[in-house]
């Protein structure tokens, strides 16, 4: 099995995010080929935005090598469940999203086992050298997509997408039930009060 090569930028994203996994090694190998495609370097602000299809460990990664992230509002989670991103640069109106096929073969294959043998070992119930195997397993698959050609990983295509709004700074105002200070866009009023989402029971 092929083995990347040392990768200090990489390294940096594992201790952002914790820990190796496949989704990170994944997300890296995205965000890296977005930033290519656009012709763009790590933005200092909210140049670049990231439209992610799924709430996976490979997030991380696109916020730490893009520098999308939710506090600047340019970080769109939509929740598809699919391995797919979308960047837009506002600053020249170009935009790429990516599909991880990748998955579709890895599920189908090696995966089963793999994922089979990491549910054990999350839920408690794996032994000693399963735990062991399980550490090996998910290191030389992590390596392996961070050394794979990208054709092998996912399609990178064109798309049409306006960006979203920029990040704008909303007045708070107290919910008049728990008393919670809350964005004003997030109250609602039901039976004459202004409630936020969980006391409304929205949460």
């Amino acid at each position: 099995m092929s083995e990347a090569p040392p990768d200090s930028e990489f390294d940096a994203v594992v201790a952002f995010h914790g820990h190796l996994c496949l989704d990170i090694a994944m997300g890296y190998r995205v965000a890296k080929a977005a930033l290519r495609e656009l012709s763009c370097e790590r933005p200092r602000d909210e140049e670049l935005v990231a439209i992610v299809e799924n709430d996976s460990c490979s997030v991380d990664a696109v916020q730490a090598v893009t520098g999308c992230t939710f506090g600047k509002g340019n970080l769109v989670y939509r929740p598809y469940g699919k391995a797919a991103y979308t960047f837009v640069d506002r600053r020249f109106g170009r935009s790429v999203r990516i599909y991880c096929h990748f998955w579709e073969t890895f599920d189908r294959g090696e995966g089963v086992a793999f994922t089979a043998l990491m549910n054990r070992v999350l839920a408690g119930g794996a032994s000693r050298a399963e735990q062991e195997r399980f550490g090996r397993e998910m290191t030389n698959l992590s390596h392996q997509v961070l050394a794979l050609p990208e054709r092998d990983l996912f399609s990178v295509s064109p798309v049409a997408v306006p960006p979203p709004p920029g990040a704008r700074i909303f007045a708070s105002a107290a919910c008049e039930r728990c008393g919670e200070w809350t964005m004003e866009t997030r109250l609602g009023t039901v039976d004459g009060k202004r409630l936020c989402p969980p006391c409304r029971g929205d949460a």
